[in-house]
């Protein structure tokens, strides 16, 4: 069993989130002999602590794990993360009650996500040479008298390093299932975290231009690299002028509310398949203003992680699952600018951890790991190739099924009519409405009003600068002819990706998909019927735009193929 927090150099990755630029050589000059003493006297304390007689639970050896800011001693069932005395400015754990409080704060913080990975704040009596972990106090706010308690510590249930996603991913066992159940946990937490009060710094403007251009200033180039130092160019100033166009849409997210209290440092090392389910932990507990951003900026870390490990297919995923269930697509405006700042940050990483290494081939590996972060940096500024794909075929025919596939070959952004019709009403995708042919969600105002609010949200997708996928039956003439009008005026290609099967496999799917309940759409037999009474075929001209599916003899394959193939 082996706990990892968020990676082995997470001092670094706090020095480069707050725009610190001070290397572990020059820490201890920044403080005061006292503060020095302290941390003298906690390394006497952990050496102790590597002591199995010193737990209250049975432990047969202890492995000491060390970061810029904290220890963490595991038992074998139990982790405990004692902070160290340091004060950063931006981190200020230099005296017993704030590293108290900041651990009341991260117990706090991670068991909105990990409940059951964090169990307590437990207090450590005695001395340094002689100390002994103490009873939970859990988060109290009254500390335990001076004269009893010597340090604190952050209980934490163990679990394997294996378990970890960035580790799963390299070694090809994580599924797209477990893709789509990790963005239902962050569109769940999303959705239940607190927006940021209208007074204060949080995710104002200010404050998201201060942190993206610290990353240029604490990123120098690599000494006689001139393409390294054109790079960095060209990507400061695509943000600049990039933060420019979107300013007052900045502030107007943080009117909206979705400036959120977050997570702050979400990519794969911080997350875990424990039972299996994808459970988060270490969220940033010491500096808010990390954790107070817009929940598209959180979101980006996780697809900026994917896309740079190779898997631009599950980034597609995960951000198409995430919009599909909060709706948020304005936020896709934003999205290219967040993934650069990620990528950024991840690039200053590496560099401080080079300038750190001991070892020369070690150094060369963290400056490799940085170039490819800039390398991706460098792709997410370049312009997409924008269209409008339009679903077709009556229920059954394959459509999601053929969809799905298509959004993760070509990162286009999905809009499905059984999910936004049930937005509309305020009803979750899976919520059973019972309603009848042409009655209730499906009657000919609310079909109407939802092919509308799918126009509106292909507008705002097709704005962003992003291909977007309607995933609608469109059997009815004035339905299609709403996104070619669109279309046009936007200035974008479209086709039409028209899916078909045999009349006994539509009617089995429909059956199984209704006994099963896991889709958000309501078609049963009635409604296939009626529809393949009431369509409008598709037109000689529509034809010509049209790639046909047929989905009970094709390959996906085959659809890509032809995707591929057909003139835009």
């Amino acid at each position: 069993m082996a706990w990892r927090p968020c990676s082995a150099a997470f001092g670094a990755c706090v020095l480069a989130f707050t725009g610190v630029g001070v290397y572990v050589e020059n820490i201890m000059t920044t403080v005061n002999v006292n503060l020095a003493d302290v941390a003298a006297a906690q390394r006497t304390l952990i050496k102790a602590l590597q002591d199995p007689a010193r737990y209250p639970d049975p432990v047969a050896q202890v492995t000491l794990l060390e970061t810029h800011i904290s220890y963490v001693l595991l038992t074998g069932s139990f982790a405990y993360k004692i902070k160290k005395a340091v004060d950063f400015g931006f981190l200020d754990f230099s005296t017993l009650e704030k590293r108290r409080r900041f651990c009341a704060d991260e117990l706090r913080l991670n068991r909105r996500l990990a409940p059951q990975l964090y169990l307590a704040v437990v207090p450590i009596y005695g001395s340094a040479r002689e100390p002994r972990i103490g009873a939970d106090v859990g988060e109290r706010s009254a500390p335990i008298e001076a004269i009893e308690t010597i340090e604190y510590a952050v209980k934490m249930v163990e679990f394997p390093q294996s378990a970890l996603l960035d580790g799963r991913l390299a070694r090809g066992d994580l599924s797209a299932q477990q893709i789509d159940a990790l963005a239902d946990v962050v569109a769940a937490f999303h959705a239940q975290v607190a927006s940021a009060p209208p007074a204060g710094e949080f995710g104002t403007p200010a404050v998201i231009w201060r942190m993206a251009a610290e990353n240029f200033s604490q990123l120098p180039a690599v000494a006689s690299d001139a393409a390294d130092a054109a790079r960095l160019e060209t990507l400061a100033n695509w943000s600049r002028n990039e933060y420019a166009r979107l300013e007052a849409w900045f502030a107007e997210r943080r009117r909206a509310g979705f400036v959120r209290e977050c997570h702050g440092d979400l990519h794969l090392g911080n997350i875990a398949l424990i039972d299996g389910k994808p459970v988060i932990f270490d969220c940033i507990e010491f500096n808010p203003a990390l954790r107070w951003i817009d929940v598209i900026s959180e979101v980006a870390f996780l697809c900026m992680d994917l896309g740079e490990r190779g898997r631009a297919d599950f980034a597609h995923r995960l951000i198409n699952r995430y919009l599909e269930i909060c709706g948020d697509y304005a936020g896709l405006r934003a999205l290219p600018f967040y993934l650069v700042y990620r990528a950024l940050v991840r690039a200053k990483v590496a560099s401080l951890r080079a300038a750190q290494e001991a070892s020369t081939a070690a150094a060369r590996r963290q400056l490799e790991i940085r170039a490819q972060y800039l390398a991706f940096a460098g792709r997410a500024i370049l312009p997409r190739s924008r269209q409008l794909l339009l679903m077709h075929g009556v229920s059954g025919s394959g459509k999601t099924w053929a969809s799905q596939a298509l959004i993760e070959h070509l990162g286009a952004l999905r809009l499905r009519s059984d999910v936004e019709r049930k937005r509309l009403c305020g009803l979750p995708a899976l919520a059973r409405s019972a309603s009848a042919v042409d009655c209730g969600l499906y009657d000919e105002q609310m079909t109407r009003a939802t092919y509308q609010s799918l126009a509106e949200c292909a507008r705002e997708v097709l704005a962003a600068g992003f291909p977007v996928l309607v995933d609608a039956a469109c059997l009815r003439r004035w339905q299609r002819e709403m996104f070619y009008e669109l279309a046009a005026q936007l200035d974008v290609p479209w086709r039409i990706i028209s899916c078909c099967a045999d009349d006994a496999t539509l009617r089995s799917r429909l059956v199984a998909r209704e006994q099963s309940g896991c889709d958000a759409s309501e078609a049963d037999l009635a409604i296939l019927d009626h529809q393949l009474l009431n369509n409008d075929p598709l037109s000689a001209a529509e034809q010509q735009l049209a790639i046909t599916f047929d989905s009970d003899r094709d390959s996906l394959e085959q659809l890509l193929e032809r995707c591929a193939l057909k003139a835009v």
